[in-house]
């Protein structure tokens, strides 16, 4: 698939640092500068499951990226085992957790001599980067800004019925989903689920868009509202979504089963049950929830943000965007307008 980025790419330094985990698995991360030196510290953004670090940069006038150089940070975009832009694996949010996350962190560390890091996270992005945030792998991150989900993933009845009843179907016949299936179906698992997704959604024009609402979520579309992306974003997504592994789903429908995040491949590095475990982290998170998110509900960060709270008050945040769902959070045509200044504000805190 192509690499895109925004408008204003002419403008940065960009370099790619690999790295590899203590498992083998090559990944990376890409530094983005502005031609001025940043004048703040390192911020690592973590893309969600199925998707890349590109999803940060759709083609809107001031991206995340673009908003974050501006106000002087050192952007980092890490694209972990998850990530499209390597082949297909069967991971779990254990192995993101134990093994991504923690190397991506202390790479930065390594490259930019910085002591600390700032984090913004998404999706399974966030509940992974999360896990190991509660398991101490990652003290260098001392400010946290999550979508979407982290600790307590909630998903619409839709959703629920489909993680129970249709996955163990599913699994029969492939070991993945694609979104991108909407554009070229290999065989027929590929072409049985494109078939059905086609029958059933008729909110647009643009295969992959639907596809992704049947894989991630409950809605018409589940991800975005189509009046918050702009022409070219909604074309340019049919590039960006990718293979993720019905064993991730798996494990999901188990965390959406207990009301929070369960670890399920037994490293002694992660709690089984990470509500029972005291949080090994000093980090302030900022939980943002779009209010018209049909991915995981905006209740699945109010829930995170009241446990945070009950551990320490007045020290955490939480923000319900109205008009928001899940990835025009993010890639939404008047985000840079409504959504990333606060997000800022969260990073530019002590």
């Amino acid at each position: 698939m192509p690499s895109q980025t925004s408008n204003c790419q002419a403008r940065y330094d960009e370099r790619i640092i690999p790295f590899i985990t203590d498992d083998g698995v090559e990944l990376n991360l890409i530094n983005v500068q502005g031609r001025k030196a940043p004048e703040k510290g390192p911020v690592i953004l973590v893309h969600g499951a199925g998707v890349r670090a590109s999803i940060y940069r759709a083609p809107v006038a001031t991206t995340i990226v673009d908003a974050l150089i501006e106000q002087g940070y050192d952007v980092w975009l890490e694209n972990w085992r998850g990530s499209i832009a390597f082949p297909p694996n069967l991971w779990t949010l254990d192995q993101a957790a134990l093994y991504d996350h923690p190397k991506a962190v202390k790479t930065i560390i390594a490259e930019t001599g910085a002591d600390k890091v700032k984090a913004i996270i998404h999706c399974q992005g966030s509940t992974s980067f999360t896990m190991s945030a509660l398991a101490g792998l990652v003290p260098e991150v001392t400010t946290i800004v999550s979508n979407a989900v982290s600790l307590h993933p909630v998903v619409p009845g839709w959703s629920s019925f489909k993680l129970q009843y249709l996955l163990p179907l599913v699994k029969l016949f492939t070991q993945y989903l694609n979104p991108h299936w909407g554009v070229e179906a290999p065989d027929l698992a590929a072409k049985l689920i494109t078939l059905l997704v086609n029958m059933t959604h008729h909110e647009c024009h643009n295969a992959v868009c639907k596809q992704v609402s049947f894989t991630y979520g409950s809605g018409f579309p589940a991800l975005w509202s189509h009046e918050n992306l702009n022409e070219e974003t909604h074309e340019w997504l049919k590039e960006e979504f990718g293979a993720v592994p019905l064993r991730f789903f798996e494990q999901i429908t188990r965390c959406t089963r207990q009301g929070h995040l369960v670890s399920v491949e037994g490293f002694s590095e992660l709690p089984e049950d990470f509500i029972k475990a005291a949080p090994k982290t000093d980090a302030r998170f900022a939980f943002f929830a779009g209010e018209n998110n049909r991915c995981f509900l905006p209740v699945s960060q109010v829930n995170t943000y009241n446990y945070f709270s009950g551990l320490r008050p007045n020290y955490h945040s939480l923000h319900v965007l109205p008009g928001y769902g899940h990835l025009d959070v993010f890639m939404g045509k008047n985000a840079a307008r409504d959504t990333f200044p606060l997000i800022i504000e969260e990073l530019n805190k002590d």
